[in-house]
């Protein structure tokens, strides 16, 4: 026996330090609700937890986020929601300024409201905001592109329209559907100010590939509905060479002599001011006369007087035998000869014979003075240079028909065509705001969102009138209500994509959350086990360790 080192107290004490603490950690793990309440609980567990609560915590706050963005949405959506019915509202205007029973004072009151529409539109996408974030991006860059070469471009669709509407009516002659590109280019202002080309021709000497070419250099100002400057409007050089295009797809275009083909593009619009120019402008009136003969003589179209001699001969040839019964017998296959000779009733035999009496028309023209040569002129080719009237086919002073004027001959709309109008990609776009929304736990998951501008510049719209061109505010306002359109149903895709992202993470959060639950928090069936094993050790050990410390006492009866 010993009474030095009591070995049992030791290992008793030891054994109630272990029930203790056993009996403290799964008091604690009860009471926190956690099966690890530190490090020393569990290291490994314990990592892996803290990175599923960053996991967890990250996945809630994209959830909030994503909320955010759809609320953000949601008002883009709205103010775009609004633009679209101002937008269709100016269009209803504008389809019913272009009905002919509105008269100026109609046109004017409905402009007014469209100037009001037009207000608001910009200022909702001026000053629509989010959480003080202004929406919209605030670029005014039209999605049209370059302003002067829109305007050209929607006027074109009007006056080429027109514009073969007169040559199916007056000359007989309509295109077959056939594609035309549209080439606008830039040169030095004057020269040729438009043309129609063409690549190659079919076994009928037809025109292929043609181009219609157009300098804007001398197409500024836009000016609609019939651009540039008086008298030679735009619409007009416009109508010249859509003449060109439909006789080049229903004739033997390339045998015709040059007076013919520009004497007919020119009398389809008239030429009674080109005329005026050449005949009694600078020089003498004999050397202007000169000139003009000349260039028809000689088929000399490389200046204005070649121009006008041709619209004279064009004048003649419709008193004399009728034009559209010439370009008939050309568009059944007749060459000119042919045709002429066919058209007049053998009247002239051919070309030559038809030319040999324009001349002795030029040559009855008195050049003495200006009155006579007005009066010689309108008593020889029937052209009347002391009115407005242009001079052309159909018109008063041709055809005894009503007056059209530089500004009135050719129409500001027109539905037939005949042609493939095949338009070029100027550029425009509006500027864009962009938006980064963090939608997930991690950096980079994020998702962009572009929003576009909803200002009348950039919508294109600023300017719009329809006391002058409604039929091109009416196409100003299909583009921009195209854009709105796409604006609007990428917004609402992103919504759509947003509340799908939500729901992912929703379940991603609730995964994780119960990951973590089975690393990190108490099972309480299993710890109130341990906590009832604990507790019964503890009284145990506390019941040996008093037996163990009375061991020594026994030694001491060994002393008596």
């Amino acid at each position: 026996m010993r009474i030095q080192t009591n070995t049992a107290t030791l290992f008793s004490q030891r054994q109630l330090t272990q029930s203790s603490q056993g009996l403290a950690t799964s008091l604690q793990r009860l009471s926190s609700g956690l099966r690890i309440n530190s490090a020393k609980d569990d290291a490994a567990g314990l990592a892996i937890s803290e990175r599923m609560t960053a996991q967890i915590k990250g996945l809630n706050q994209a959830r909030r986020n994503a909320n955010d963005s759809i609320s953000l949405l949601m008002t883009a959506e709205g103010a775009m929601g609004s633009v679209s019915d101002a937008l269709q509202r100016v269009r209803e205007l504008a389809v019913q300024a272009a009905n002919a029973t509105n008269s100026a004072s109609d046109k004017a009151a409905l402009q007014q409201e469209v100037n009001q529409l037009l207000q608001g539109v910009d200022r909702i996408g001026t000053h629509t905001q989010f959480n003080g974030q202004k929406l919209f991006s605030q670029g005014r860059s039209s999605i049209g592109g370059d302003p002067d070469k829109r305007a050209v471009l929607d006027s074109l669709q009007d006056w080429a329209g027109a514009a073969t509407e007169r040559i199916r009516d007056f000359y007989g002659l309509q295109g077959d559907g056939a594609d035309m590109e549209v080439n606008l280019y830039e040169d030095a202002a004057g020269g040729v100010l438009a043309s129609v080309s063409y690549v190659g021709v079919d076994g009928q000497g037809r025109s292929l590939n043609l181009t219609l070419n157009i300098d804007m250099a001398d197409f500024v100002p836009a000016n609609p509905p019939n651009g540039g400057s008086a008298p030679m409007y735009n619409d007009r050089i416009i109508t010249h060479e859509m003449v060109h295009a439909v006789m080049g797809r229903t004739m033997n275009f390339a045998s015709l002599p040059s007076w013919f083909k520009e004497g007919a593009a020119e009398y389809i619009h008239g030429a009674d001011e080109r005329v005026a120019g050449d005949l009694l402008g600078g020089g003498t009136y004999a050397a202007n006369l000169t000139a003009v003969s000349g260039a028809f003589a000689a088929d000399d179209v490389s200046g204005s007087p070649g121009y006008s001699a041709g619209y004279l001969a064009m004048r003649f040839m419709d008193r004399g035998m009728g034009v559209k019964a010439v370009m008939a017998r050309l568009a059944a296959g007749d060459t000119l000869d042919q045709a002429i000779n066919s058209a007049s009733g053998g009247t002239y035999a051919n070309e030559a014979a038809f030319k040999a009496a324009v001349n002795s028309a030029f040559a009855s023209i008195d050049t003495t003075s200006q009155a006579s040569v007005t009066a010689s002129l309108k008593s020889a080719f029937g052209v009347d240079l002391s009115n407005s009237d242009t001079g052309a086919i159909g018109g008063a002073d041709a055809n005894g028909g009503n007056t059209y004027t530089a500004a009135s001959i050719v129409a500001d709309s027109g539905s037939f065509f005949g042609f493939n109008l095949k338009m070029p990609e100027i550029g425009g776009g509006a500027g864009q705001n962009e938006f980064i929304f963090q939608v997930g736990a991690k950096g980079g998951e994020d998702i962009t969102a572009m929003i576009g501008a909803m200002n009348i510049g950039a919508l294109g719209l600023a300017g719009t009138d329809l006391t002058t061109s409604p039929q091109s505010a009416i196409r100003a306002v299909d583009r921009a209500l195209d854009y709105v359109n796409r604006q609007r149903a990428r917004v609402g895709a992103l919504q759509s994509r947003m509340e799908s992202t939500i729901s992912r993470l929703e379940n991603a959060a609730e995964n994780a959350s119960a990951s973590r639950s089975r690393i990190r928090d108490t099972d309480f069936a299993a710890e109130t086990a341990n906590l009832t094993r604990q507790t019964i050790l503890q009284n145990a050990g506390i019941a040996m360790t008093t037996q163990a410390n009375a061991i020594p006492q026994l030694a001491l009866q060994l002393l008596g």
